[in-house]
Parts: C-alpha cells; sequence; structure tokens
C-alpha cells in the first residue's frame, strides 16, 4: 500500500448466464391464458340470434345444442348435417334418454317456416323438452332497464 493511495478492489464480474425465471413467468402466464380462452373458441358457428329481454342462460342437465344458420343448414352439436341426418340422431338421442333437452339456436334471418321444420323434427324424435335461445337485449342508451 502506496501513502496517499487506496486500494481498490475487484468489481464483481459480469454475469453471463441468462436469468430465465422472468422468460418462464411470462410463458405460464401465456399457458393459463390459452387453457382460460380455449373452450370459449369451440363454438365455431356464427348466428346473429334474435335478441329479447327474457333470454336469460339456463343450465340443463343433458342438453343438445340443435341449430339453424342463416342459409338453413342444421347443426346438431357443431356438427352440419342434412334432415334426415339429424332426425336419425336426435331419434337415438331420445332412445337414451328422452328427457334431453334440446337447444334450439336459429339465426335471425331464418324463416319461420325453417325453424318449425327443424323443431318437427325433434318432436317427432320424441324430445319434448325444447328451449329457445336468444341473445340478451342491450340496453338503450339513456332509458333505465325493464325489470
Amino acid at each position: 500500500m502506496s501513502f496517499g493511495r487506496l486500494e481498490r478492489s475487484q468489481g464483481a464480474a459480469p454475469m453471463s448466464d441468462i436469468n430465465v425465471t422472468p422468460l418462464v413467468d411470462v410463458m405460464l402466464v401465456l399457458v393459463v391464458i390459452l387453457i382460460i380462452t380455449a373452450p370459449l373458441l369451440a363454438s365455431s358457428l356464427r348466428l346473429d340470434l334474435p335478441h329479447t329481454d327474457a333470454a336469460l342462460p339456463v343450465r340443463a342437465g343433458h342438453s343438445v345444442s340443435l341449430a339453424v344458420d342463416a342459409a338453413g343448414q342444421i347443426y346438431l352439436n357443431e356438427v352440419p348435417l342434412s334432415a334426415e341426418a339429424a332426425a336419425r340422431q336426435l331419434a337415438g338421442i331420445a332412445a337414451d334418454d328422452a328427457q334431453t333437452e334440446v337447444q334450439l339456436r336459429a339465426d335471425a334471418q331464418v324463416p319461420y317456416g325453417r325453424v318449425v321444420e327443424v323443431l318437427g323434427l325433434a318432436q317427432k324424435a320424441g324430445l319434448s323438452r325444447i328451449g329457445f335461445v336468444a341473445d340478451p337485449r342491450p340496453p338503450a342508451v339513456g332509458l333505465p332497464a325493464s325489470p
């Protein structure tokens, strides 16, 4: 040690390793987001459902989804079918459990006659519990929501 000079210690050496903890945290968050959103993307059939004030979601014990798109195509549990194939599958479902609820969704542009035809398929198969699915009506701007 010389007079008037302080010894300097060697500083910490630069770290050459990559810290992967933040990367793992971000990836886990993305996986959780994917797990949550994946079931929401399962319904790929896009329908313009009619709106009503009484459209409240009801959870049934066992149900099947019967839909009619704007072109009049029938879908049973999101699978496109002809009227004859839908009638056969509905009859099979009714044979398994006659209390199965049919949740009927029809595009707002579908003629009423086509909806009645599809409804008749379900009733002919022996399924009498039928629910009509609609979107809730958005509240009007400036007006209070009706009770």
